[in-house]
């Protein structure tokens, strides 16, 4: 079954020039494939903008502390004594040792360093050293750990290693304006109320843009994903959600919920307002983070890209806690989109040992429902040329 198009919902035709070309070029398979290519995008784009790191609610109490690889820094997120998350460099100020070494754990009162015993307080202070007060020359402050940026939005730390970071307004909340017309839209699911249901780790055996461009579009939805277009029918015809500014896909009418089944989910978030009821939207904010909104939780999937042919992910469904502080069964809510993380993650990886293919040398096409990763194209190119001037 087809979704009729509304006003709301622009027919392919309202997007796509009929006199334009039906495809356009991808990005070269080198870009996905050289270890020298995916160091610049450490460099020029993980390490210059901003990156969300740590569900801020994982760091429930002060003395908690999580280690996280942005571009190819280590950053440790902590949470002081004043309830205030922190971020900072993980590297010692004495010799360069890493300063912890665990990805995640909690400390009684500070972070000490397991080479020399360099001891900093969790605002990053340089507290205690051997023989330290027989140095009375050196500054505390000044050799205390190196402070990272750090925002929080939607119940997430993000955090940037650029000396001078971008404005998080334009560059990060400004992607929610960008593809649902009005952050304000977002608002209403206050994600950062909500409570974890269900965290899975993905290793994907991928370039990361080989997952955002998957992520983008839907053209391959009605060969590799069943169970999703059975509760979103329109995604069969290949337009994905994020085609349209503002559109959100609309369930099908036998659908009761966003479930592997299509059965009942827990009923809408308060803040959702009858246009957003029975209806899916995604959100990409560059370089690593999605955000899919359904009316009764959210999901967002964190990237972690460590080679050019691996990247982490980390995906978080989020619900209201009296949802899950009353034993409801989440099963059925996750499945969906863990089934949708398989399948795509899978077809990502296939397609990995292709971009080294002399087929693949000069890349491949977009088809029309897949123009608009032209931009995404167009935006790490441009990011790349930035850093060389």
């Amino acid at each position: 079954m087809t979704t009729t198009p509304t006003a709301a919902q622009p027919t392919a035709v309202d997007v796509v020039d009929p006199a334009g070309p039906s495809l356009i070029a991808t990005l070269p398979g080198r870009a996905y494939t050289d270890p020298d290519g995916f160091r610049r995008e450490q460099e020029l784009i993980f390490e210059r903008l901003w990156f969300c790191a740590v569900r801020g609610a994982d760091l429930a109490r002060p003395g908690a502390f999580r280690t996280v690889r942005v571009g190819r820094e280590s950053v440790l997120i902590t949470r002081n004594r004043a309830g205030e998350l922190r971020a900072f460099l993980n590297i010692c100020r004495h010799r360069g040792a890493q300063l912890c070494t665990e990805e995640s754990g909690e400390v009684r009162r500070n972070l000490q360093c397991p080479y020399h015993a360099w001891t900093y307080d969790l605002d990053g202070r340089l507290v205690a050293a051997p023989n330290l007060q027989k140095m009375p020359d050196v500054d505390r402050t000044e050799r205390g750990l190196v402070p990272v940026p750090l925002r929080e939005w939607l119940g997430y730390a993000w955090v940037c290693l650029a000396d001078d970071p971008p404005s998080f307004e334009d560059t990060v909340i400004g992607a929610a304006v960008e593809r649902l017309g009005d952050a304000a839209v977002l608002d209403h699911y206050r994600t950062e109320t909500l409570a974890l249901g269900r965290r899975i780790g993905y290793d994907v055996r991928a370039n990361w843009k080989l997952i955002v461009e998957n992520f983008m579009e839907c053209y391959h939805c009605a060969t590799i994903h069943p169970e999703l277009t059975d509760v979103l029918p329109e995604f069969a015809d290949g337009f994905a959600a994020q085609y349209y500014v503002g559109h959100g896909a609309a369930f099908a009418p036998e659908a009761q919920g966003f479930t592997v089944d299509g059965s009942a989910g827990f009923g809408r978030l308060p803040g959702i307002d009858d246009s957003q009821d029975r209806r899916y939207y995604a959100v990409t904010v560059r370089p690593q983070v999605f955000v899919n909104l359904v009316p009764d939780h959210v999901i967002l999937h964190r990237m972690f890209p460590l080679a050019a042919d691996r990247t982490l992910v980390e995906c978080d469904w989020l619900y209201l806690p009296e949802v899950l502080d009353s034993g409801a069964d989440v099963a059925k809510s996750v499945e969906l989109f863990h089934r949708v993380n398989v399948q795509d993650f899978a077809a990502c990886e296939r397609t990995q040992p292709a971009m080294d293919s002399r087929a693949y040398r000069d890349g491949g096409v977009l088809v029309p429902s897949e123009h608009h990763i032209g931009g995404f194209h167009a935006w790490v190119t441009a990011q790349l040329a930035a850093g060389c001037g």
